[in-house]
């Protein structure tokens, strides 16, 4: 497989042949909102041979950033010192997976893509499909060679909530990923409020699969060139309750071949952090 098909969804069986690569870098990144430390047990337990993990808490957010959602975007030094604590440079083939619908290894995907960095995808299926397939496993926690990575975000493509309003002001479109009760404001297991962004568009990340893998990108260009309208896919700001499967509709929407939509990194508990900010409810 070439760098260049390495850049959305990899499956199961490619990933298999390409772990001896010596370019090659498997993230773990197994989360459970209700039990933060059982990705990582269950990454102790068994993974795929020589991944590394990645907790959505400690590696992948900011928790000293306030008002910023409950998963805040870390900060470009310190996320590059963590790739760089993981062995992984700006020429390495990334693989990220969860336990099997992508929703936190999108996260991983979606920060370093913001970093520029290409060649980084997500196991289509994740853990569920891998171990099904018989493909090897191993409980080696491994010790990477440090290695050196520098770079910045793409700050275009990152928005806060006065710029979400904007976007949206300017015709733009704010798709909201979560549920469509937690949309509509029926439901709110997560957030101390219910409800949506005045304007926002409701589909949830759960649209972009079928049978827990992602939809063939010909069906999924189809599902976001109807949504889209005759725009173009950076009219599109991605957000859900805190920034993470927001991710998940930026790797559909690329692997669609639609690159360039953003991300409303505080998403809904961002938005909610200033009770002045209007809220809808309905549909």
């Amino acid at each position: 497989m070439t760098r260049s098909d390495w850049n959305t969804l990899v499956q199961p069986e490619a990933l298999a042949a390409a772990l001896d690569e010596r370019d090659v870098v498997v993230v773990d990144c197994r989360f459970s909102l209700a039990d933060p430390a059982a990705g990582e047990q269950a990454y102790r337990a068994a993974h795929i041979p020589g991944a590394r993990y990645a907790h959505l808490d400690r590696d992948l957010s900011d928790h000293g950033k306030r008002g910023q959602g409950r998963h805040p975007w870390p900060d470009a030094g310190a996320f590059s010192a963590r790739l760089s604590d993981w062995g992984i440079s700006p020429g390495s083939r990334v693989l990220a997976y969860d336990a099997g619908d992508g929703a936190f290894a999108a996260r991983l995907w979606c920060l370093l893509k913001m970093l520029g960095h290409d060649a980084v995808a997500v196991l289509d299926g994740g853990w569920a499909r891998w171990n099904p397939l018989g493909l090897p496993v191993d409980d080696e926690v491994p010790s990477p060679s440090l290695a050196v990575y520098a770079a910045t975000f793409d700050a275009s493509r990152l928005f806060g909530a006065d710029d979400s309003r904007g976007h949206l002001d300017a015709g733009g479109l704010l798709l909201d990923a979560r549920a469509p009760e937690r949309f509509r404001g029926e439901v709110e297991p997560i957030d101390p409020v219910a409800g949506h962004v005045p304007g926002a568009t409701n589909r949830p990340y759960a649209s972009n699969l079928v049978d827990g893998r992602f939809k063939p990108a010909a069906q999924l260009r189809a599902e976001f060139d109807a949504l889209l309208d005759g725009r173009r896919a950076d009219a599109v700001v991605a957000m859900c309750g805190s920034g993470v499967t927001a991710c998940h509709h930026l790797l559909a929407m690329e692997h669609a071949g639609l690159p360039g939509a953003k991300l409303f990194t505080g998403s809904w508990s961002g938005w909610i952090s200033d009770p002045s900010r209007p809220v809808a409810t309905g549909g």
